[in-house]
């Protein structure tokens, strides 16, 4: 970029130079560690900046146009001259340090250091381009913590340009730190790549032999040259029992040409071990177009809404499945598929480190399906395919049954209406989904890392689940603002106070207060324990002191005005006529068979003076001459002084 004729772009270009300079001296060694900070300088960044400027700008716009001009000129010299193998292209390092801190100042554009980053990308090899990775791995945190939001779009254009120049089978590991720098850098809120419209990959179709070759007929497949024991393998190929049958019955139906008898046998024989009762295994010529069709379901989920669709997905899904378990049975019991080994399998020649290196890469993953119909029965057989097939109908499940009415009531509130669906799943494609859903959770955890394989795969689902529920929601912030100084204050001295030991209560919580015991009263009056020490409190009360009070409650239930009031003096009417008759128990008894209900306790209270005499005379004679042999062996037992008036219940309960 030439900027001859501009005297404030040479002045700022003599200054970068100076602050290179002075940045090799700092860094005698080179390399990317470590970095250069402001007080590498002692503070005299923005000095020297501001002082070669001079005043010759007039605005900020014009600084920042200069100074950017003098860095582009001073990155592309050392970028023509120096190879990224060099020493001498640690300047490169120390030249985006120093933008990086006067964009912090700021004296440039934000995004400056990462418009030379993006054409240092551009400008290398994919070795080179990790030596510079390395750069930004180690000045991460540094380059993302001030004016982000004037960096986000260049990090974000920068790094999938370079996603799309590696290879997904040769640099999945690079691929990976690319990925992993930009989650660092972004926010966990963040809408970038969210996807906020709920679009579809619909451009990603898969290709493959939707129409047959046309079959060899039986008198070709089976002349006179093709013998069971001497036939070439390509001709010997092995098939499933089921797929031998549907093969010939299509072969035959289409020749006219009966089977050949011996194979028939074999057919036979070999079905004739299976006992027990079973599905059909699915041919593999007829699911080939079937199995495959099922990919445009899964980049287009949305077509399930169709009825027909929905069936012939689920038609296609079941069948894929059953095939996958007859493959199951069929293989041998073995360990997680791996790649060959060079024991069994030696290679022709020796090959390098780099050579083995990539082969590895490429052979744990796949970055495209081959549909090619001759791979199928080699794909199939695979349990590694089996399973990335199987999660991708698990992922499509899981997207049915969040479609059901309850998983949709919970998003009745949410506001991004692009991801929320009209579409509700039946109860009978309710059952089918959870059926399927647990089919092939039980099939993901067969095998020696069957468990651990799917639990890592449920536990991506669950979170991608809490995902969708953040997107549907319209992306709310996830960070939540700082909590204020005054009520993090507030609740600290509250904590102090709920954990400060608690004093002792003068008067403990549901306790009665006993300071009337204490009390002298007035002159002439007992004080409280005396009160406690008066017989009234403990002795038996007379028959006769609950008339009054008996009298009182009728005369009161005369004058009663309401039901509440009639009611209460009701009940303390009928407490004290209960203990009437209790104490009255003692030495009355007699008298209870005169109470009638009409004339209340009045012949308690008031009994006729003769009958009184009588009734307890005669009763004291039956009770002494009744009870004499009684007294007597009472007292050889050490019973003495019985009253008689208190044998008289006992005597009545023995009769």
């Amino acid at each position: 970029m030439s900027s001859a004729g501009i005297s404030s772009v040479d002045a700022l270009t003599a200054s970068l130079r100076e602050l290179l300079e002075r940045s090799n001296k700092l860094k005698p060694d080179g390399g990317i560690e470590p970095a250069l900070t402001s007080t590498s300088f002692n503070g005299n960044v923005e000095t020297i900046i501001r002082g070669a400027e001079g005043g010759i700008t007039a605005n900020a716009q014009d600084h920042y146009a200069a100074l950017e001009t003098a860095c582009r000129n001073i990155f592309y010299d050392l970028l023509a001259s120096t190879s990224i193998e060099e020493t001498s292209f640690d300047q490169i390092w120390n030249l985006l340090d120093i933008v990086s801190l006067l964009s912090d100042i700021p004296l440039c554009e934000p995004g400056l250091v990462f418009w030379l980053v993006e054409e240092l990308l551009d400008s290398q090899t994919i070795d080179g381009c990790r030596v510079v990775f390395d750069y930004l791995d180690s000045r991460r945190e540094r380059l993302t913590a001030k004016h982000f939001k004037q960096k986000q779009l260049i990090i974000l254009r920068a790094c999938n340009e370079l996603l799309r120049r590696l290879s997904r089978a040769e640099d999945t590991v690079f691929c990976g730190r690319v990925f992993i720098f930009m989650f660092q850098s972004f926010p966990l809120g963040d809408r970038s790549s969210v996807n906020l419209r709920g679009e579809y990959h619909v451009e990603n179709v898969t290709v493959y032999d939707s129409i047959r070759a046309e079959p060899e007929t039986i008198a070709d497949s089976y002349d006179g040259a093709m013998d069971v024991d001497q036939a070439p393998a390509a001709a010997r190929k092995e098939k499933t029992v089921s797929s031998d049958l549907a093969s010939a019955a299509e072969m035959e139906g289409q020749s006219g040409t009966p089977q050949p008898s011996e194979n028939t046998a074999k057919t036979v024989k070999f079905d004739a071990q299976e006992d027990k009762p079973q599905e059909p295994e699915p041919d593999t010529e007829a699911l080939y177009p079937i199995f495959w069709s099922l990919q445009d379901v899964f980049s287009q989920p949305t077509r399930l809404f169709e009825a027909s669709t929905f069936e012939s997905f689920k038609h296609g899904l079941d069948l894929t499945f059953r095939k996958f378990k007859a493959v199951q049975q069929h293989q041998q019991p073995r360990g997680p598929s791996k790649p060959p080994s060079a024991a069994n399998h030696p290679l022709k020649r020796k090959r390098t480190g780099a050579e083995s290196e990539q082969l590895d890469s490429a052979g744990s993953f796949n970055p495209r399906y081959l549909t090619s119909r001759d791979l199928f029965d080699l794909e199939i057989s695979d349990l590694a395919f089996r399973r990335h097939i199987l999660v991708q109908g698990l992922i499509l499940v899981d997207f049915l049954l969040s479609l059901t009415p309850k998983a949709k009531k919970k998003l009745e509130n949410a506001s991004n209406k692009s991801v929320l669906y009209n579409y509700t799943l039946p109860e009978e494609e309710f059952k089918w989904a959870m059926a399927m859903r647990t089919e092939i959770a039980t099939y993901l955890q067969q095998g020696q890392e069957g468990k651990f394989y799917y639990r890592m795969v449920d536990t991506v689902l669950s979170r991608d689940k809490n995902w969708a529920h953040w997107k549907a929601e319209g992306c709310p912030l996830i960070k939540k603002p700082p909590i204020a100084a005054e009520s993090f204050v507030e609740s600290q001295k509250g904590a102090q106070r709920t954990s400060a030991p608690k004093r002792i209560r003068p008067t403990p919580i549901g306790s009665l207060d006993l300071n009337f015991l204490l009390n002298t009263g007035d002159e002439g009056q007992a004080h409280g324990l005396e009160i406690l020490k008066k017989p009234a409190r403990y002795t038996l009360p007379k028959v006769e002191d609950f008339k009054a009070p008996i009298m009182d409650d009728e005369f009161d239930l005369d004058r009663a005005q309401t039901d509440t009031e009639k009611e209460s003096i009701s009940v303390a009417k009928a407490s004290k006529m209960w203990r009437t008759l209790r104490v009255a128990s003692k030495n009355r008894l007699n008298l209870f068979d005169k109470l009638d209900d009409g004339n209340g306790m009045a012949p308690l209270f008031d009994p006729p003076p003769a009958a009184k005499g009588d009734d307890v005379d005669q009763g004291k004679k039956e009770v002494i001459e009744g009870e004499q042999p009684e007294k007597e062996n009472a007292e050889v037992k050490g019973v003495k002084n019985v009253d008689v008036m208190d044998s008289v219940p006992a005597v009545i309960e023995e009769t």
